[in-house]
This record gives structure tokens, sequence and C-alpha cells, in this order.
């Protein structure tokens, strides 16, 4: 789940307003989108709102749900789908560690992002990736206090919720970028529009680009490997 924010007009004035989007991968391996909503900001009250709809509409159960670091987020699945694990997306996590350090340090952060964020070990853990959490921030946190200050943060462990599924699929689920490059269409064509006259344009105009997603037809590659996800 994620939003796209675009500009429309309203009460005789233009403002950038959030457009939820839901992308799901159905029990037969393909991706849908299954909702595109609006609210004028995205907030984790509002993404509640957006799962009563989706339950309403027949979704009973979600293996997985995948999102960035909005907060409150967790609770409010927990109260719509409970039992439902939480990935929150590892690049909206890297890009916010760059921007706590300064421009020359971020390769090597990078590189030890890459070490803590592992995906397609089979013997990887979540505790091995905790540990190594701990000691970049131990390393890096002698220069910056910012990230000194994340670790022993648990809430950080809802980024390697991934390294609980099979290692075929990691790579698939420790990120929001399928519903990244969706939103990436959706600006592309609103952006040619300038504002757009209203909300309804905009759902128009965003489910012709969704139903004209010929990729999600296709099932993923491994996808149905994880019998946690996609049971017998």
């Amino acid at each position: 789940v994620d939003c796209v924010h675009i500009k429309i007009h309203r009460k005789r004035s233009v403002a950038s307003e959030a457009f939820y989007v839901a992308l799901a991968v159905t029990e037969e391996g393909t991706r849908e989108v299954l909702g595109i909503f609006n609210m004028p900001q995205e907030s984790a009250t509002g993404w509640g709102d957006i799962f009563d709809k989706l339950k309403e509409r027949g979704v009973q159960r979600v293996g997985l749900m995948v999102a960035d670091g909005i907060k409150g987020l967790d609770t409010v699945i927990g109260e719509k789908f409970p039992g439902t694990p939480l990935q929150r997306c590892v690049t909206h996590l890297k890009r916010n560690m760059f921007a706590k350090v300064r421009h020359g340090d971020k390769a090597a952060l990078a590189s030890d992002l890459r070490d803590v964020f592992r995906t397609g070990q089979r013997d990887y853990t979540i505790e091995m990736a905790w540990e190594k959490w701990q000691t970049m921030c131990d390393k890096w946190g002698k220069d910056y206090r910012a990230i000194k200050l994340l670790r022993n943060n648990a809430d950080y462990k809802a980024y390697m919720t991934y390294l609980n599924y099979a290692p075929e699929i990691q790579a698939m689920i420790y990120t929001t970028n399928w519903i990244e490059r969706l939103n990436r269409d959706f600006r592309r064509v609103t952006r040619m529009r300038t504002a757009m006259p209203n909300e309804e344009s905009v759902l128009t105009l965003m489910g012709r680009v969704a139903m004209d997603h010929k990729a999600f037809d296709r099932a993923l590659p491994n996808i149905t490997v994880d019998k946690k996800l996609f049971p017998d």
C-alpha cells in the first residue's frame, strides 16, 4: 500500500492531495490493483478507512502488508486484519538513513546497509540482521547521534520481516517497488495535465492506467514457493 500525491482543483484553489493505492498479489500469483481512493492527506486513520472498504468488498485475509514508514499503520493493520505481519519498505529506510549523514559518507553507509538487509540467503535470520543493525548503529553513531539513537529501537525490526519468508521472494517483498513503479505511471499521465479538475477525473485516469498494466496479468516467478503466503 502507498499514496501518490496529485494536484487537483477544489474550492477554486489547487493543492496536492493523497490518492491511496492498494496493490495485491492474488492467490494465483498475479498482481491486481484492489482500489484507488482519495483523501486530502495520508494518515494511518485514512488507511483504516480504506481497509474497511476493502473488507466490505470481500478481502478476507492478508498474508503480508508492505508499506512505507507512516506512523501508526502497524496498529491499524492489527485492528483491521489481525495477525497480519508488516514489512516496512527498506528502500524508504535507506533514503532516510542517507539524510542523516554527510554526502561523502553515503557510499560507505549504503554498503553497510546492504550488509544488514541481505536477501536470498537461506541461513540469514532476523536475529542476525538485528545484530548487524546494532553493530552498524554503534559504528556510525560515533559520528552521528541521530543514528546512535536508532540502535535499540525495536520498531526497526519491521524492516526485517521479509526474512521470515522464502529466500526466493525476499527481494520482491522487502520494498514497495512494485507500487512505486505504478505510482510513477500515475504521475506521468497526470503531470501532462498540470492540475486535474477534480478528484473524479484523477480516479478515472488512474483507474485506466491500472487496468492497462499488462505486466499485472502475468504470474510472478516463484512467488507461490513460500507456503506461509501461498499454502497448498
